[in-house]
């Protein structure tokens, strides 16, 4: 049976660290390509924040299954079906946004699992099998294989029910939306926080206890992005788009603009 693999799912399996590529205003057809050239493995394409229309997500996602970067869509809890639709156009996975309870992440595992796991609708064989379905029955069970279904834990609810939330059939990573969490608890932006490592050791806690993948998003300080890998975490949201560009292009224009200013102070040093 012919699929794209989920090379993402595959390093998780093994342990390893999955560096993610955030879309926020990227909305082209080469975005899993300059993702892979700068060594990330999987796309967080943020339809939650992001202006995407479902064309655009199904471009992003069918033109990333070649390179090997795994196209993953984050949808709100209130709107699942945008996941299903994503996932029948070429997404690997879906994460679920603001997922407080275990009858949420129950909801969103049925959503995004064919039967007898969950209640996905089937409509036709979908792009990660190159739309070629070997058998309806086959399918399904290889897609439930090979996709990957990601809760975010972004509030104090949320991590009173981690044990919980880890323990859902079909839900593989929990992962902590630092920003969001982190004014939730009332400590807006202070990802060190001891609020913060408590939800950090809690969150781990639990994937341990179900063996579950834990992943961050929102914390890129060198200092706590190692201690809370040091704790468990794999499936790392690197960076995005937008604080790339601005970081890329800032050094630029910093750069050039000292080197022009050098050269001023040098010709006024020679006259």
């Amino acid at each position: 049976m012919n699929i794209f693999e989920n090379q993402t799912l595959k390093l998780l399996r093994e342990d390893k660290l999955a560096l993610g590529f955030g879309l926020n205003h990227l909305r082209s057809a080469g975005a899993g390509l300059l993702a892979r050239a700068c060594d990330h493995d999987w796309l967080f394409i943020d339809a939650e924040h992001g202006a995407f229309s479902q064309d655009q997500l199904a471009q992003v996602c069918i033109a990333a299954l070649p390179s090997g970067t795994t196209p993953l869509v984050r949808v709100m809890k209130s709107s699942l079906d945008e996941g299903t639709r994503a996932l029948d156009n070429g997404a690997q996975g879906i994460v679920v946004a603001h997922v407080d309870t275990p009858e949420e992440a129950k909801q969103a595992a049925d959503a995004f699992s064919f039967p007898p796991d969950g209640h996905r609708s089937w409509g036709g064989a979908p792009a990660i099998f190159g739309y070629q379905a070997a058998g309806n029955a086959e399918t399904m069970a290889k897609a439930n294989s090979e996709i990957i279904v990601i809760c975010m834990i972004e509030s104090p609810e949320a991590v009173a029910n981690a044990d919980a939330i880890a323990a859902t059939k079909g839900i593989d990573v929990l992962m902590i939306g630092a920003s969001d969490l982190s004014a939730e608890t009332g400590v807006a932006g202070e990802i060190g926080h001891p609020k913060m490592q408590d939800a950090f050791a809690k969150v781990a806690a639990a994937c341990r206890k179900s063996g579950k993948a834990m992943g961050m998003g929102g914390v890129y300080d060198t200092e706590w992005a190692s201690r809370y890998m040091t704790e468990g975490v794999r499936f790392v949201l690197a960076g995005t788009d937008h604080n790339y560009l601005m970081a890329g292009a800032t050094a630029r224009s910093s750069s050039l603009r000292d080197t022009f200013q050098n050269l001023g102070t040098a010709e006024t040093n020679n006259a």
